[in-house]
């Protein structure tokens, strides 16, 4: 069988990874651009103002794209370019660089997949308490409107948020991301229960701004996966329940998140000591946040692995001496792709695509001036023949999204890890198509035959 003929193969981006121009044509500052000036946070002192200059590099990139035979990308509107205060004030300069890049891709035949917010918070907002004010959730509201008003004739498929674990839970729980706080559980929940107000107002907007008929998806951190060592019913079972628990950190899990965006209510938290800080949730704002949506982005790049206990309770395995990872210390566990699309439909009912799967690598460029990124091309190959294998069972993947595109600024790693089909040069912005590249365009060549 194989993936479907209208199967979409994409690649992935995020604005404050890859653009650059943290402060041309003006944009505001977001909270990434004061963070990464501070001493101490990112490796070797590395920063986002320059990244890939996807600012500057529209025409290459997508060139490169269109030579790789790319479908679909993903990337995201940084809201401070596109309104410097969060609110109010528009900056048009800003809107015409993703009209720009709107235009450019479909000239190119590549389809458009906007992501409203991949953690770049304006400035001006954390300072008025960010996701701890209520109000951010009609700010959110109204750029996504600004956004979709531009757009919209030529832009179908949305995502609201991208991984709210990680700019809620990490960046406000445990202080590894911007802004670097570390919020008491009551403050963490507030926030976390915006963060869903803020989706469900933008979903609205969409809605009933959007100059075509829309598709809408919405992307947590698919992170929180156990995977059965074997496919006896009980450790399946097993792994399921853990999957959805609410768990002992909620704010990292999947049905925090998920549970009320489409069931229309939080997780059970009965037997967790947190439960006393979930704050008192309206019928009213649980209806804004389960707005229907059409779709969950998962990015997923790493699974647990278990089997049942006592009681049918989950227990974790651990990984073997020497296991295979990443140069992120992600485990390698091509089942991802096979269990957590399979879990996912079986609970919430939805179409889902793969916003994000990849390898960090330490890749450079050979004596003969090419990169070969081998381990690249076989952790790929692993995962998407899992992906497949649930393709052919009938699960709904609608798409795969390769994170990334180019290397880019990958947070507080800074230029560590480098994801990328295509190698950067950032002393000089050359770009060389890696051979997993060259591999990629054979999958979308052949429509994921050649996985096998």
């Amino acid at each position: 069988m194989g993936f479907p003929k209208n199967f979409v193969w994409g690649v992935a981006s995020s604005s404050y990874q890859v653009e650059g121009a943290w402060n041309r044509d003006g944009k505001g500052l977001s909270v990434w651009d004061t963070y990464v000036h501070e001493q101490g946070h990112i490796q070797n002192q590395d920063t986002g103002d320059t990244a890939c200059d996807q600012y500057g590099h529209i025409k290459e990139d997508i060139a490169l794209m269109a030579e790789m035979q790319i479908k679909a990308y993903r990337f995201s509107i940084s809201w401070p370019r596109v309104m410097p205060e969060g609110t109010g004030r528009i900056n048009q300069k800003g809107l015409d660089y993703y009209d720009r890049l709107t235009d450019q891709l479909l000239e190119n035949g590549i389809t458009p997949y906007i992501t409203l917010f991949h953690w770049d918070l304006p400035y001006q907002l954390y300072t008025k308490g960010g996701w701890m004010n209520r109000d951010i959730t009609d700010y959110f509201a109204a750029y996504a409107e600004t956004v979709v008003n531009r757009l919209s004739d030529r832009v179908k498929y949305w995502i609201t948020e991208n991984e709210p674990q990680c700019y809620i839970g990490a960046a406000l729980a445990s202080g590894e991301h911007a802004p670097g706080l570390k919020l008491g559980k009551k403050e963490l929940f507030l926030a976390a229960h915006h963060s869903l107000l803020a989706h469900g107002k933008a979903v609205e907007a969409i809605r009933s701004c959007a100059k075509q008929a829309s598709v809408i998806g919405y992307a947590p951190a698919s992170w929180h996966l156990w995977s059965p060592v074997t496919e006896k019913a009980e450790d399946i079972e097993a792994c399921r329940k853990m999957t959805f628990d609410a768990g002992e950190e909620p704010i990292g899990g999947t049905s925090w998140w998920l549970d009320p965006v489409c069931l229309g209510r939080y997780p059970d938290t009965t037997g967790y000591s947190y439960g006393a800080y979930i704050p008192d949730t309206t019928a009213e704002d649980m209806k804004i946040i389960s707005q229907p949506i059409d779709f969950i982005g998962m990015n997923v790049y790493q699974t647990y692995r278990g089997k049942a206990g006592e009681n049918g309770t989950c227990i974790t395995i651990p990984n073997d001496p020497g296991y295979a990872r990443t140069n992120a210390e992600w485990s390698v566990t091509p089942e991802a792709l096979y269990w957590g699309p399979k879990f996912y439909e079986e609970r919430y009912h939805k179409k889902l695509y793969i916003t994000e799967n990849g390898l960090s690598n330490q890749d450079w460029i050979f004596l003969d001036g090419q990169v070969h990124d081998l381990q690249r091309i076989d952790f790929l190959h692993r995962y998407l023949y899992q992906l497949k294998r649930a393709v052919e069972e009938g699960i709904s993947v609608e798409g795969y999204f390769h994170w990334t595109l180019t290397d880019n600024f990958e947070w507080t790693s800074g230029y560590n890890n480098r994801f990328g089909l295509v190698y950067t040069d950032f002393k000089n912005q050359n770009r060389i198509i890696k051979d997993s590249g060259k591999w990629y365009r054979q999958v979308i060549e052949t429509n994921g035959e050649i996985i096998k």
